[in-house]
């Protein structure tokens, strides 16, 4: 029979995972909220920058949780390149051809990986790796325990997340990102450069995931097709909250993970994902738009 601190320890755990859904889900919201480009190579930026925080730590011995910086900044510049080469030119076309532009992109980075650091797992050693910290201890029933490496992931995540949401309401960047999104015809006419907004918005959104990625280095393997694994959740949560809104990539990523931990009371763990998709059924068939995104009139 489950205790309450089996629900509570399962519930932490999922809170804690779904925070790392979220700073990667609110980069994919991004993207398509400003530039209404569905992004299909947006998981293999988590893998670029799990690669790019590995590799400072292995030749720089930077932690991983400041390697994320590294990997943000270089992500981010990144994705402003693709975005001016690669993106700019479909961004007009029909959604076939940035459907087929984004799918190859994930081949060309994830085939480009495998060529350029072979099929290996990667993995890091640091000193809070193996640590665990106390929440909570009921007598009779058990402790609450939590890792270290999993609350620094979490931390990191929702500092990352809070700058930018900081950066979008209280900038006058911010207030040109959201200008663009709403209407860019008037952004224009306004004064604003749109294209260095999209350029930015989606070097910005990569940079994220890259960011996300790399803190969760401590506790995960970095290999060429990592990617793949997150690719299905950080859909999930931003369809879940409403495909363009940064609130509701939020409640997505952190219900993706809450119900993918406590789905382990009732199913096998290879099961976990099966729970989650009978949620997302479930929301899409009663509101299509998503939790917090409003119906189109």
């Amino acid at each position: 029979m489950m205790n309450f601190v089996t629900f509570l320890q399962l519930s932490i755990d999922g809170l804690l995972t779904g925070g790392i859904y979220v700073i990667v889900s609110i980069g994919l919201s991004l993207v398509f909220g400003v530039m209404h480009i569905v992004n299909f190579a947006h998981a293999e930026f988590l893998m670029l920058g799990m690669f790019i925080a590995w590799f400072a730590w292995s030749w720089l011995g930077l932690d991983p949780m400041l390697g994320a910086f590294l990997s943000l900044a270089l992500v981010f510049v990144l994705g402003m390149g693709l975005q001016r080469w690669l993106i700019q030119p479909v961004q007009g076309a029909s959604q076939m051809s940035q459907i087929f532009l984004t799918v190859g992109l994930m081949f060309m980075l994830e085939n480009g990986a495998l060529l350029l650091f072979g099929a290996d797992f990667r993995s890091v050693s640091t000193p809070y790796q193996t640590m665990g910290m106390e929440l909570l201890a009921i007598p009779g029933q058990g402790k609450v325990l939590v890792g270290l490496d999993k609350v620094l992931a979490f931390a990191m995540a929702a500092l990352i997340g809070l700058a930018v949401w900081a950066l979008v309401q209280f900038s006058r960047f911010g207030m040109a990102i959201r200008a663009t999104a709403q209407d860019p015809m008037a952004a224009q006419l306004m004064g604003i450069n749109t294209r260095r907004v999209y350029r930015i918005a989606f070097g910005l959104g990569v940079g994220l995931t890259a960011f996300g990625g790399a803190v969760i280095l401590p506790y995960m393997s970095v290999f060429p097709t990592v990617g793949t694994q997150f690719a299905v959740l950080m859909f999930t949560a931003v369809v879940l909250g409403g495909l363009g809104n940064v609130a509701g990539a939020v409640l997505g990523g952190l219900l993706v993970g809450v119900v993918q931990s406590l789905s382990t009371l009732l199913l096998p763990i290879q099961m976990q994902n099966f729970a989650l998709f009978v949620v997302f059924i479930a929301v899409l068939a009663l509101r299509p738009q998503g939790l917090l995104s409003r119906r189109a009139a």
